[in-house]
């Protein structure tokens, strides 16, 4: 089926395609090289290449100060917030898609207005306007946190909601036809294969949010931006090898988080293309739903 698929939603490129393809594909890697060089002969005429300024970055004093805390910083407030992220969009994703209007309006009206307020807005008010109502300081990182969550939260809500509607009708019907209710058809059927289809989708607003955790650094959370560029760049100087320095840190951390979404997409694929659920029914019709809802094979193959 994907292969009829594939090739009913994109054409294959012809010599002509391909050879124009390989030809901007040069073009803009010669672009690519030349801007960096550019850059680089920049950096050099100023002396921001020189060694004295890079020499802090060969102190151990300088990771275990101020780098490595502010990594930790960074991944332990990402790694929260992912988790909260998840559970927010699939509560709010499922409340959105409720039957009853009075789960699915409040439900919208809550993911439309936490998409909407600009993430740094929002931790601020958290951090600054929350101790007006509890009478207690705010920890930072619980600020950073709870902001993240609700606008990641939010926009991982619609993912679900689009990866949910994107999977076929018959998936649902043939498990209200074996007698399914709908918080069964939601979570056996629906939800893993929507998840599934979403799946770097997810992992983009994943590799966003752990780049938002620089925003903590306003209400002064302790982090990669914050330690390991501005104090540090403030105590050592060269606040430009401070930064380059964090940004390969980013780079190294979301890379590592897509490869992980690889793998993890890959075991998914091999483990099946939909949930598998075994029922005891009579009837050619059930036999025809149990068949769909067990991905697509007919009833005398096997399954592997």
């Amino acid at each position: 089926m994907s292969s009829n698929t594939d090739a009913v939603l994109y054409d294959h490129p012809g010599p002509r395609a391909r050879a124009r393809n390989t030809a901007l594909t040069v073009l803009f890697g010669i672009a690519l090289v030349g801007l960096l060089w550019w850059i680089y002969r920049k950096f050099d005429d100023k002396g921001l290449w020189a060694g004295p300024l890079w020499k802090p970055f060969l102190e151990s004093s300088t990771w275990t100060d101020y780098i490595l805390p502010g990594l930790w910083g960074t991944v332990s407030a990402a790694a929260v917030a992912m988790v909260l992220s998840l559970v927010f969009g699939l509560i709010f994703s499922v409340g959105r898609l409720s039957d009853h209007w009075w789960i699915s309006i409040p439900a919208g009206a809550v993911v439309e207005f936490f998409r909407s307020v600009p993430l740094l807005l929002m931790i601020f008010f958290i951090f600054y306007g929350i101790p007006f109502i509890t009478e207690e300081p705010m920890p930072p990182f619980w600020a950073v946190v709870a902001g993240l969550t609700l606008y990641n939260g939010s926009v991982l809500a619609e993912a679900f909601r689009a990866g949910i509607h994107s999977v076929p009708r018959g998936q649902s019907e043939a498990g209200y036809a074996i007698g399914l209710r709908k918080s069964q058809v939601m979570s056996a059927i629906l939800m893993p294969q929507a998840a599934r289809a979403m799946l770097p989708v997810i992992v983009s607003q994943l590799v966003v949010l752990v780049k938002d955790t620089a925003l903590g650094y306003i209400i002064g959370y302790t982090e990669l931006l914050q330690l390991g560029v501005n104090t540090l760049s403030a105590n050592k100087g060269n606040i430009v090898a401070a930064a380059i320095v964090a940004a390969i840190i980013y780079i190294l951390l979301n890379a590592s988080l897509t490869f992980f979404a690889g793998v993890l997409e890959r075991r998914t694929r091999r483990s099946g293309k939909a949930p598998r659920i075994v029922a005891v029914v009579d009837g050619t019709d059930n036999a025809a739903a149990i068949s769909t809802i067990d991905g697509g094979a007919g009833m005398g193959e096997p399954q592997g």
